[in-house]
């Protein structure tokens, strides 16, 4: 029996995962609690969304579990995300996006194996300078929140990886880590012999935030089967942005990051975001939690006037409009000056080591690898992006080709009805109501 589906681009379900449990230390179990507090519900239904939200799940805290040093925590990071899991089924269930706010980046496969539950495939853009690809095998900390990319595509701890009754949670060719800058030897040599799709730093630089963000998103099919955007606060440079658990100076600024997230946030069949590894006790006097709901607002509300009016003036006013700061936080979590401006996200660096919120980077005992690099010197971005492509991996060919038209605002008759101006504020797709083997009307 088939379940319908109707996907409302106004709807946005919320659910905070305050968990540290795969960290390697407390901090990131207060961020939903600090996002919340910075205004984010109130900033999204200023844009005319319809905010659900669905809560917390339990808490669970950092322990060093010196019992198991190879994967610490992993009992409660099962349970986190069995929690998010059933949390996030009904969210998937209701037409909504999803807003989920962790907590660290050892949640995602309870997003994952939720969108699964009702569809067939799903990808993952994974948004992080490091490619948390090591396993109990060969991580230097133990901290699972370094192998959640191993684990969603079928190598590491064997309690989490089979934690979805479909292995691995995603295909390799539909993963896209974009935005790395520190990886661990054995990482890089998993990368090499993968179809994970890698986008460096410097390759984003070179190429352009908003052209990469395109290929990458084209390369994990993200065109025809639903994904997650999982955003780890570390992939922005210090001193762009400091709260978080290992600040380092590198490549990319707020300014690149806010152009790659217009492009992943505006694609229609994106199904969840996750917002991870903020530390609230890095951020004395809240600037960073404002500057991530200005960052995400704006991002949201051009995605919502792109799915809900024509086209060709979708952009503009959308900026426009998510750029006016809300009366709680117009000081500090302002994205840009004017509403024809693409000015870049101002830093939160510096604000918040002026409160003395942001201590010195400790060593980073996991993928947060021994070397952090020196900083790139910025090249402004063409529209198109230079010819030459980012050197990887081409596509596989085991990639399957969809078997019926995704029922998204790319179909021919959202696409009708953008040309005509009308509004599209409603998809459907058909869904297993059961069975995740069984291909959904998308």
């Amino acid at each position: 029996m088939a379940l319908k589906i109707h996907r409302d681009p106004k709807k946005i379900a919320l659910i905070g995962v305050p968990s540290s449990a795969g960290s390697h230390g407390p901090g990131a179990e207060r961020a939903p609690a600090a996002l919340r507090a910075a205004g984010l519900i109130a900033r999204l239904e200023a844009l005319g969304f319809e905010v659900t939200d669905h809560g917390d799940t339990p808490s669970f805290a950092y322990q060093p579990d010196e019992e198991h040093p190879r994967a610490r925590n992993t009992r409660a990071v099962v349970e986190a995300m069995t929690a998010l899991r059933l949390k996030a089924e009904a969210a998937v269930k209701s037409g909504a996006l999803l807003l989920i706010l962790g907590g660290d980046c050892a949640i995602t496969p309870g997003t994952i194996t939720a969108i699964r539950r009702y569809y067939r495939d799903a990808g993952v853009f994974w948004m992080d300078r490091d490619a948390d690809l090591n396993t109990p095998q060969t991580t230097p900390s133990g901290c699972v929140h370094g192998m959640t990319v191993a684990h969603l595509t079928g190598r590491g701890a064997p309690e989490i990886v089979r934690f979805a009754a479909e292995m691995p949670m995603v295909r390799d060719p539909n993963v896209a880590l974009f935005g790395l800058e520190r990886m661990d030897p054995p990482e890089e040599q998993t990368l090499t012999a993968s179809t994970i799709r890698a986008y460096h730093a410097p390759d984003i630089l070179r190429r352009g935030p908003a052209a990469s963000a395109r290929e990458a998103l084209e390369r994990i099919h993200a065109g025809q089967i639903p994904f997650v955007l999982h955003y780890d606060v570390d992939v922005i440079s210090a001193p762009d942005f400091t709260a978080c658990g290992f600040p380092a100076e590198g490549t990319l600024t707020a300014a690149h990051i806010r152009d790659a997230l217009a492009e992943v946030v505006a694609a229609p069949q994106l199904l969840a975001i996750e917002l991870c590894e903020y530390f609230p006790e890095r951020d004395a006097d809240g600037s960073a939690a404002r500057f991530l709901v200005g960052l995400f607002a704006e991002a949201l509300a051009a995605r919502l006037f792109a799915l809900t009016q024509p086209k060709e003036a979708a952009q503009p006013e959308a900026q426009a409009q998510a750029r006016e700061p809300a009366a709680a936080s117009a000081a500090a979590a302002s994205v840009g000056a004017t509403a024809g401006a693409a000015a870049a996200i101002p830093s939160v660096g510096s604000a918040s080591a002026a409160a003395g919120a942001s201590p010195a980077p400790a060593t980073a005992p996991e993928a947060e690898s021994s070397a952090a690099p020196a900083p790139a010197a910025a090249a402004p971005e063409a529209s198109s992006g230079p010819a030459s492509a980012v050197a990887e991996t081409p596509v596989s060919s085991d990639s399957p080709a969809p078997t019926e038209a995704p029922a998204s605002a790319e179909t021919p008759a959202a696409q009708e009805a953008a040309s005509r101006g009308d509004s599209a504020e409603t998809e459907t797709v058909t869904a297993p109501s059961g069975d995740p083997n069984e291909s959904p009307n998308e």
